[in-house]
């Protein structure tokens, strides 16, 4: 389902509550913490859409039909929105003045939502944790370090520095960054197509029949692990670094020889080759090590 899909229905609730104080005349006001819980009934396969500029955002899923918000925002110098149109949640915590601290700017944010909901989250610095949640995600940072855990569906993340982590993903997997480092532990995914400008990538899970397996990088480790049961037909490439296998690997069909003309280049099927697995950088090391 898109993300971006909007909630059709023959009546629509809209619910507002805004929290918010503006800022004095003056502009000398005291920052004012401020502790908010808001409670949205929802059907089934609701939309939440979170956008924060700093902080800690945690979603974790329950089987209550409702989205549970809980939020720590630490000066009156930010307003925050919590809005409800129909089967879509969208939370929005922004500033109201031109002159506001990273620190003053923070809204620690922690949401409960149904396991089937699908989030679309931006979070341009602090953290994003999202775990059981097995609707489609896409996420989207600037500094904001993304760990999910056990989630499932058409994932989408984006990042410019924030680091990556996935541990037990399943479904689709599409990961963009510049330079962020890149984990994917215990993956159950069978398609993943992951690629940083300048990160290290690190990748051990299930090579699933017919899934496929991408990972690009211009510079930066890129590492692979294997056991010897697995079955995958293998590309790797590091155009000015080095590749360097573990990996009992047969010739491919296709080729008249599993080594290329290049010393940094490796191609080769391991016992079936069912998966699909290829492996680019241009000036980084490529690791197809044995699990341990």
């Amino acid at each position: 389902m898109n993300l971006f899909q909007p909630v059709l229905g023959s009546r629509i609730v809209k619910t507002t509550t805004v929290f918010g104080a503006m800022l004095l005349c003056a502009g000398n006001s005291v920052a004012s913490p401020r502790h908010v819980e808001r409670r949205f009934k929802v059907d089934a396969h609701p939309i939440v859409t979170i956008h924060n500029p700093n902080g800690v955002l945690t979603v974790k899923a329950w089987s209550r039909p409702e989205v549970k918000l809980v939020a720590d925002i630490q000066s009156d110098k930010v307003d925050f929105d919590a809005e409800q149109s129909g089967n879509r949640v969208e939370v929005n915590a922004r500033a109201v003045s031109s002159s506001i601290s990273p620190e003053e700017l923070r809204a620690d944010l922690e949401i409960f939502v149904p396991e089937d909901t699908e989030l679309q989250i931006h979070n341009d610095s602090g953290s994003v944790d999202v775990a059981d949640v097995m609707g489609d995600m896409a996420v989207d940072t600037i500094a904001a370090g993304v760990a999910l855990e056990d989630a499932a569906g058409y994932l989408t993340i984006k990042t410019v520095a924030g680091s990556i982590q996935c541990v037990r993903c399943a479904g689709r997997l599409e990961i963009t960054s510049v330079s962020g480092n890149v984990k994917l532990l215990e993956m159950r995914s069978y398609n993943v197509r992951a690629q940083t400008w300048a990160g290290d990538m690190f990748f051990d899970g299930e090579f699933l029949p017919n899934g496929t397996y991408r990972l690009k990088n211009y510079s930066g480790l890129i590492e692979v692990r294997f056991s010897p049961a697995d079955s995958f037909d293998l590309s790797a490439t590091s155009v000015r670094g080095k590749v360097d296998s573990q990996a009992n690997l047969a010739p491919p069909a296709h080729s008249r020889g599993y080594e290329s003309k290049f010393s940094h280049s490796l191609f080769g099927v391991l016992n079936q080759g069912k998966a699909k697995v290829e492996l680019v950088s241009f000036d980084g090391t490529i690791n197809i090590h044995k699990r341990d």
